[in-house]
């Protein structure tokens, strides 16, 4: 048995490769047939769960939705995608959802060798292979083939997923290894949840037909048969959920209103747009990313705890979506220079030594180094060691908001200041001040810190506007590195001339105009933190430009995206906030947007309930 790492990396698979096929070492048991494992895929999972039938029946903008008990190599995934993209239309918005769990997941590069089996499938197995998550136990989100797949991924046990995930499946593939050799995978309390999960309909198909797995499935309310299983297995089992389990439907009323243009509004309005909704994204200023979206340039990092707790799960995930989604602009907006986290004083130093005693995290998310490596990285002389996260960078801001409006299904609408906020007659009422008024089914509260302005509801919430000025560093006056840096400020690499170094913290100050005194405090603490990067030409605070920026953040300092509930927690329809997300706007925009996404049209959430407790709005409310 295998020792359990250091949270949060999980267990890889351990594999015994003949002649080309991988066998799990734990298990005894072999991935895929010898023979032809995408034609056994294709008998026991595609074939008898209907799906060519059933994929050409979902809506335009509907979805539908597979569940696994285990992920393995990803080829019953990618033979499920195979049939979805060849029934349904190039132009249509459906999405088909894959909810799988693996407890020893495959290492990158042992996926690469075990799918190149099947040339047929390279090129969906390679969008898989590139988005394939960091082994990090918990739940990972991929959106492929441009957001018609999403694959909700669960590292870990399946009884704990099941228990934490939120979704009703159409079709369930139950695989992971014969019950003799994986118990715990068919345990009856597994089949119960399986059951849990499912609604008057569903199907089931599973390459075994063991009769303890068939008596706990049938007294689960599955209806059974048995089929010919696929080459040396005589059997296997198909099926329908035949017990009533009720199911919600919401239906989506179109178009859904968003409240503020920045990084928060903007990624979820492209998100929205991309499952086929229809947006009206609203905002006072003249263009999108105006406000504290609109400095020049800004890191993508979070900062993760000591312990692995709930918090410090939140904002992993959150880091590896948002690598994961800005990938899409490389030659855009979004420039993957890796970042560098410093330990650039005494207490950093300390707390990042007790990170990595208590953490061990997979190299491809963060590595820690040296003064002589971070100074290898950065391209400049360093004093201090660090963490080094490759997969991250820094992006403009603004360019991204502006770029995620370009959808044909988001209408915007500038310069528009909003008066009130008013349900009527079965809708929101959005009332300008210039007297128009703009009517909506569904409205997302997405404006920083006057957020709070908006919500109609007694009671005051907990949110504050925090000042942040950055500064300017003209290019050829300053040794700039070729990756972002981070410490006490954040220091960019040039670009077009200037490189963004910053923000200063101001908890009492509402000051919106830049000011000499922040540009020296940027600068100062630059120094203390880079002396490398000064040069005896390098401009005093008073030559150098700044800019104002107010995050938001709540009591907390944890974001806030779902349904608005009253000081009493009581839901109030049709009306959602996403706010709060201080310094960590750009890292935590892109996963709130998606679960945002996930609850406002009803489909699978990519959070399980755990990671979603702490986003509820209600704990916003002074007592």
């Amino acid at each position: 048995m295998q020792q359990s790492p250091l949270p949060p990396a999980t267990e890889p698979a351990e594999l015994i490769w003949r002649d080309g096929v991988p066998e799990s070492a734990t298990f005894g048991d072999v991935y895929f047939n010898r023979e032809d494992g995408l034609a056994e895929v294709r008998h026991v999972f595609v074939g008898p769960s209907q799906l060519p039938e059933r994929f050409r029946q979902v809506s335009a903008q509907g979805h539908f939705v597979i569940a696994e008990s285990g992920f393995g190599t990803g080829l019953n995934f990618l033979a499920a995608w195979s049939e979805w993209m060849t029934q349904r239309p190039l132009d249509d918005n459906a999405v088909l959802h894959f909810v799988s769990v693996e407890r020893y997941p495959l290492t990158r590069s042992d996926l690469v060798t075990a799918l190149s089996h099947w040339p047929e499938l390279r090129q969906l197995a390679d969008e898989l292979i590139e988005l394939y998550p960091p082994l990090i136990k918990g739940t990972h989100r991929l959106v492929l083939a441009g957001g018609k797949i999403r694959l909700t991924l669960h590292f870990g046990e399946i009884a704990d997923a099941l228990q934490q995930l939120t979704f009703k499946a159409d079709a369930w593939f139950l695989d992971g290894f014969t019950p003799s050799q994986n118990p715990e995978m068919w345990h009856r309390d597994v089949i119960d949840l399986v059951a849990q999960h499912s609604k008057t309909g569903t199907t089931l198909a599973t390459f075994t037909s063991s009769g303890e797995v068939r008596r706990s499935l049938t007294d689960s309310g599955f209806s059974l048969m048995i089929l010919p299983g696929f080459g040396y297995k005589r059997d296997m089992l198909a099926g329908q959920f035949s017990a009533m389990q009720p199911v919600k439907r919401t239906g989506l009323a179109e178009p859904v209103a968003i409240i503020g243009a920045g990084i928060a509004g903007t990624a979820l309005a492209w998100n929205l747009a991309n499952r086929g909704v229809s947006v009206l994204l609203i905002d006072q200023a003249p263009e999108p990313g105006s406000a504290a979206s609109g400095n020049p340039q800004g890191a993508l990092y979070v900062k993760l705890g000591v312990e692995y707790n709930t918090q410090t799960e939140l904002a992993a995930t959150a880091l590896s979506f948002s690598q994961r989604f800005y990938g899409a602009w490389q030659s855009d907006f979004w420039h993957p220079t890796g970042l560098l986290q410093l330990a650039s004083n005494p207490q950093e130093a300390d707390r990042q030594r007790r990170f990595c005693e208590r953490n061990n995290y997979p190299s491809d998310l963060m590595v820690p180094v040296d003064a002589i490596e971070a100074s290898q990285i950065a391209g400049i002389p360093i004093r201090h060691p660090g963490l080094w996260f490759p997969g991250s960078g820094w992006l403009a801001p603004a360019e991204a908001c502006a770029r995620l409006t370009t959808h044909p299904r988001i209408k915007t609408q500038f310069d528009c200041q909003i008066a009130s906020l008013q349900p009527c007659n079965n809708q929101w009422c959005i009332r300008t001040d210039r007297g128009e008024d703009l009517h909506a089914q569904s409205v997302v509260i997405a404006g920083g810190h006057e957020a709070a302005k908006l919500v109609p509801l007694p009671g005051e919430l907990k949110l504050k506007p925090i000042r942040g000025q950055t500064t300017q560093l003209p290019e050829p006056l300053f040794n700039l590195p070729r990756t972002v840096i981070c410490g006490s400020r954040y220091l960019n690499p040039g670009i077009n001339g200037n490189a963004t170094t910053g923000a200063t913290f101001d908890l009492r100050d509402n000051n919106p105009t830049p000011t000499v005194a922040s540009n020296q405090e940027n600068l100062e603490a630059l120094r203390e933190m880079l002396p490398a990067t000064s040069t005896s030409n390098a401009p005093d605070a008073d030559q150098l430009e700044g800019r104002v920026a107010f995050r938001c953040t709540t009591h907390d300092y944890q974001p806030v995206a779902g349904l608005l509930q009253g000081s009493d927690g009581a839901p109030v329809d049709g009306l959602y906030l996403m706010t709060g997300l201080g310094s960590k706007g750009l890292a935590w925009a892109p996963l709130l947007a998606e679960y945002l996404g996930d609850v406002i049209t009803d489909q699978p959430r990519c959070l399980s309930s755990r990671l979603a407790k702490p986003l509820e709005t209600r704990r916003l409310y002074r007592t």
